[in-house]
């Protein structure tokens, strides 16, 4: 069952049940990385990375996912003025959009790739349960080449890194597949984008979301952060998507 056939209550238990069963960071996590689809097979990890929020209090949500097609805009962002879930209404906030259509010329606000199967819903129905009053952004990536994935993530780092903002990337790898983690962990380490993105490319039949999953890394290079993927916890059991976690504002090594 996906998530968007999910009650309010369920949703908050399984929150309940993470936080009891994971440590809370006492530093701010500014990015998540969750899977497209949330349904019963991954559930409980997506509650174990939304629980960190759990405190938090953002004013504003981007989205950000993969979206190959044939849309003329490489970043479209859909010019929807609310998102309605079962749960309720989600504002977008238009002023950033807005932001980010004047910065370059591959942000556009079109709704050309924009689709009842994005991944916005899935996210919503957890962010509802965590967080109040907050807008949201939804930027779509329907090129994933170098290029455009350097384009969105320093554009993302100079306009949101001094808002009080969330990001989350969506992203997905096959199970059984963390040593692909463990090396892209080594290469973040070694700061060699170059090297880091032509790893990633070698193995993009293996992401889903490959240049959202490599925007997100950039970003949290930019700002400092550390990223906690469960795969790479010894504490955690296997997870269902290795590239499942979140990073957090701390001036330590990128990976814990």
């Amino acid at each position: 069952m996906n998530i968007t056939a999910y009650s309010r209550e369920k949703i908050k238990e399984g929150l309940e049940r993470a936080q009891k069963r994971t440590d809370q960071d006492p530093e701010t996590v500014r990015l998540l990385f969750a899977p497209r689809k949330i349904d019963d097979t991954n559930f409980s990890e997506v509650c174990d990375i939304y629980s960190q929020i759990l405190n938090e209090d953002f004013d504003s949500v981007i989205i950000v996912e993969s979206h190959p097609g044939n849309a003329e805009k490489k970043l479209p962002m859909p010019s929807f003025k609310f998102v309605e879930t079962s749960l309720g209404i989600v504002y977008a906030n238009d002023p950033l959009r807005n932001d980010f259509a004047d910065e370059d010329d591959d942000f556009f606000i079109s709704n050309d790739a924009f689709d009842e199967d994005t991944s916005l819903y899935d996210q919503l129905m957890m962010l509802q349960c965590v967080l109040d009053n907050f807008s949201v952004l939804c930027i779509q990536m329907t090129d994933e080449s170098p290029a455009i994935v350097k384009e969105l993530a320093y554009t993302m780092e100079e306009i949101l890194a001094s808002k009080n903002a969330l990001v989350v990337f969506c992203c997905e790898m096959e199970e059984n597949k963390s040593e692909i983690l463990e090396k892209v962990a080594e290469y973040q380490k070694k700061q060699d984008l170059s090297i880091l993105m032509n790893y990633l490319n070698q193995h993009d039949s293996l992401i889903e979301g490959t240049g959202t999953f490599a925007a997100g890394l950039i970003v949290a290079q930019k700002w400092g952060l550390k990223i906690r993927f469960s795969a790479l916890e010894t504490s955690l059991d296997q997870t269902k998507n290795n590239l499942i976690g979140f990073a957090v504002m701390q001036q330590q090594p990128m990976f814990g």
